[in-house]
């Protein structure tokens, strides 16, 4: 790809993604919409997703920012359904979907079909997740999305191989495919267990945020390369390195943490735009070539298979949630019996995404022996429009389906109460711990100097607990809203002197980087995001 049109594809991307902030829409179906829309303006490039590069070079980095931003305890709280979604969802959705489309399309043999199945099978729950942070979903339920995120594309990528090799003729067998999938998951899992420890180890010794933040781009692309080249499952070795070094992330100094936070939001978010305009994009290359599937049978042929892929999910998931509980009395004793209704918003968020149309594309031209993979072409526009439509149709519906379902979201009060109760207890053990190292005259400070470290503990410590009480009746902020105002407008007003300084020749440009560098701290210090 030339750099003209990449460039275009990422700064269009992440203005589209940029304007969606300000809009009710998702920004995955808003860049999908706008994709398909561009695809037929005269003289917009002709853009091919290569799984080459989404693969490699795409999927990791996505895969290793969701790992480390999620929460290893709430995984493992979760294992059961997210095993059962992520593993036996895809597998049982893989056979449903495959032996649906060999019966829909004449003609298509069973191997092809069951390709396809494997191919569109992994649910992407980035939109899904998205939406469920926006409209406030229980954590449980976007603990679930995202975990099963994490792990299906390694059952399905597996899947697609056993199902490609007997399409091609190479003479896989049932138990073959097995002993395949079971290889490239427990690979996975111990490449990533014996990556994890020694790239830890490297990132607490490390002493500069930069070369910190430099390996930590590099982890994801190492041990999904190790992996593969290990014939494991790269996805899994990243993910299991990303939720260690996540887990462990406080072991990092500040600096490194400050600074990897920025850089890995601005990449998840300028690799998500970009995949999700790439699907939007590809039509005009899928519908070339479609043959003699083209018109009405085609279209119905589609809209069979994506009623297939969402009637199957529900089929899935309603007996993997309640026939646990009816079968072991200890599930019964330790878990709240769900509902209806978060089985069904769990059931209705498998949306699928790139991972599904980069598998695709990947399929061969030919089978062994030189003739052309059967119907190689009618799989890319059916896998094209199982996508688009579970990103509309879904993704539309769900906030609608949530509100209308009128689940109980996150409990701001509650979530507020823990985090005052853990800044409180934080902030006695400090106490304690500066009234330890006054005491050795080594440490000895001027009074003002201890009054100061004594207010800041005092408001860290109180700050959260008046979120919980009265309000300002003229602004409607809290005392902390309030403080934390005040103090963006007073750093404002610093900021402005010391520029006027540096105009004014008083200070150097170096001098002035320092400063503001100080005072960029105590704002970030100050404020609290509540996006």
């Amino acid at each position: 790809m030339d750099v003209l049109p990449l460039l275009l594809l990422i700064a269009g991307s992440a203005a589209v993604a940029g304007l969606a902030r300000r809009t009710p829409v998702p920004a995955p179906l808003l860049l999908v919409a706008v994709g398909l829309a561009v695809s037929y303006v005269p003289g917009v490039p002709v853009y091919t997703l290569d799984p080459g590069v989404v693969l490699p070079l795409v999927l990791p980095p996505l895969l290793y920012a969701a790992a480390t931003d999620s929460s290893y305890l709430g995984l493992r709280a979760q294992m059961r359904p997210v095993a059962l979604l992520s593993v036996g969802y895809v597998l049982f959705a893989t056979v449903v979907v495959g032996g649906a489309a060999y019966l829909i399309v004449p003609h298509l043999p069973l191997t092809a079909a069951l390709v396809l199945g494997a191919v569109v099978a992994p649910p992407d729950a980035v939109a899904a997740t998205a939406v469920a942070r926006r409209v406030g979903l229980p954590s449980r339920i976007t603990t679930i999305l995202q975990g099963e995120s994490l792990v299906n594309d390694a059952t399905a990528i597996t899947a697609y191989k056993v199902a490609l090799a007997a399409a091609i003729g190479e003479g896989a067998t049932w138990a073959g495919g097995l002993r395949e999938f079971l290889i490239a998951a427990v690979g996975g899992v111990l490449v990533g267990l014996a990556l994890m420890v020694p790239i830890h180890w490297l990132r607490t010794r490390l002493t500069e945020a930069l070369l910190q933040n430099t390996l930590s781009l590099l982890i994801p692309f190492v041990a999904y390369g190790v992996a593969e080249w290990a014939h494991a499952s790269g996805v899994l070795a990243v993910v299991v390195v990303g939720l260690y070094l996540g887990h462990r992330n406080w072991q990092v100094d500040f600096a490194t943490r400050l600074q990897e936070e920025a850089v890995w939001r601005m990449a998840a978010f300028l690799l998500e735009s970009a995949v999700f305009a790439l699907i939007g994009l590809q039509l005009p290359f899928v519908l070339r070539g479609v043959g003699r599937y083209e018109g009405l049978s085609a279209a119905g042929y589609a809209v069979a298979l994506f009623l297939v892929v969402a009637v199957a999910r529900f089929v899935w998931v309603y007996p993997a949630t309640f026939l646990p509980r009816v079968l072991f009395a200890h599930i019964r004793r330790r878990e709240e019996n769900p509902t209806w209704k978060a089985p069904f918003v769990i059931a209705w968020a498998g949306m699928r995404g790139v991972v599904s149309l980069a598998i695709a594309f990947s399929i061969p031209l030919t089978v062994h022996g030189g003739g052309a993979f059967p119907h190689r072409n009618l799989i890319l526009f059916l896998t094209f429009t199982t996508v688009i439509g579970t990103l509309v149709v879904q993704g539309l519906t769900l906030p609608l389906l949530i509100r209308m379902l009128r689940l109980p979201g996150r409990d701001a009060q509650a979530e507020t109460l823990a985090e005052a109760n853990a800044q409180a207890q934080a902030s006695r053990a400090a106490e304690q711990r500066l009234d330890e190292l006054l005491t050795d005259e080594r440490n000895a400070l001027p009074p003002p100097l201890v009054d100061r470290l004594r207010t800041v503990l005092e408001h860290r410590r109180n700050a959260v607990w008046e979120r919980l009480g009265s309000v300002n009746p003229v602004t409607g902020e809290s005392h902390d809203d309030t403080y934390r105002r005040l103090s963006r407008e007073v750093i404002g007003a610093e900021r402005e002197v010391f520029v006027h300084l540096r105009d004014q020749r008083a200070i150097d440009d170096e001098m002035l980087r320092i400063l503001l560098r100080r005072l960029d701290l105590e704002e970030a210090a100050a404020y609290r995001e509540t996006t």
